[in-house]
């Protein structure tokens, strides 16, 4: 699939002709084109993130993973040697690129996708309990790729995971091939079954069994503090909600956590004050969290 067909920034024809090539540090060699019709001279890389970029992008996505995986920004550039301003112009440049890999995706027919959800809180105006926070960010990721379905802020209310939910369910109804797992957060799954449940009708008298879609999987890592103080204690791995009787499950409970999104949060603590724990520090103004 050719998601950036090359054409002429000119003119925009597609009538064009190889000039001659160049070789970059890594050795990788790139084509400059010729356009007979308005007789101009272009990069392949021309109008895209990579232009201009003598770094060669290996090594861009080598340090960005370290960064995403829990490396700090001032770790990260002593490390790989690098500039802080450097680093910030890679991402800048690089984030428009999420659209295009998302509209790809939901275009895939036989995408499979294991997400990881998880939340954090940010203190804002004043050193409060999690649970009053009014700025709450909610980020899933997927575990193979790292590429992250949704990072958005809002309060941790109901209207706040209906948000998060909205492109993995846009992916079950083009693939229904899914995985969700979370970290003791039980609303995922509550309200991925809302959007996307199914009837399964067997004939027999009664009130059809209500699942969600064939090939979607949700599963929830429950956290020790979370047990009802008057009831039984929950077990470690569960099945929130009911799932198709065709869907093959493939996860173990060894495969149920949430680790590379603890990472990428333990990352963006590390950029932000406001998300560190254990500080006093916090947001002065709500709307330098949400834009966070």
């Amino acid at each position: 699939m050719l998601l950036n067909e090359i054409h002429c920034p000119d003119c925009d024809t597609r009538d064009l002709k190889v000039h001659t090539t160049y070789t970059v540090q890594n050795g990788e060699t790139r084509r400059v084109y010729y356009c007979a019709t308005c007789q101009c001279y272009f990069s392949e890389t021309y109008g895209t993130a990579l232009a201009g970029l003598r770094t060669p992008l290996s090594r861009i996505q080598q340090i960005l993973e370290a960064v995403n995986e829990g490396l700090s920004v001032k770790a990260a550039c002593r490390t790989f040697h690098v500039s802080k301003n450097t680093l910030r112009t890679w991402q800048a440049r690089l984030s428009p690129v999420k659209d295009a890999l998302l509209l790809y995706a939901l275009c895939h027919q036989f995408l499979h996708q294991l997400i990881e959800g998880d939340e954090l809180y940010t203190k804002v105006n004043l050193n409060q309990p999690p649970a009053d926070s009014p700025s709450w960010t909610v980020v899933l990721m997927d575990r193979a790729s790292r590429f992250i379905w949704d990072l958005s802020c809002g309060e941790h209310d109901r209207t706040f995971f209906e948000q998060a939910i909205q492109t993995p369910a846009h992916v079950i109804q083009q693939t229904n091939d899914l995985a969700l797992v979370t970290d003791g957060e039980r609303r995922y799954g509550l309200v991925l079954f809302e959007i996307c449940q199914t009837v399964i009708r067997t004939g027999r008298r009664g009130r059809p069994r209500q699942t969600l879609p064939e090939g979607v999987q949700v599963r929830v890592k429950n956290k020790g503090s979370q047990a009802h103080p008057r009831g039984r204690k929950r077990p470690k791995y569960q099945v929130p909600q009911p799932e198709h009787p065709n869907t093959i499950s493939t996860l173990t409970d060894r495969d149920i956590h949430v680790n590379h999104v603890e990472a990428f949060n333990a990352a963006l603590r590390c950029g932000m004050a406001c998300y560190r724990r254990k500080t006093n520090t916090y947001a002065k103004k709500r709307t330098f969290a949400m834009s966070a």
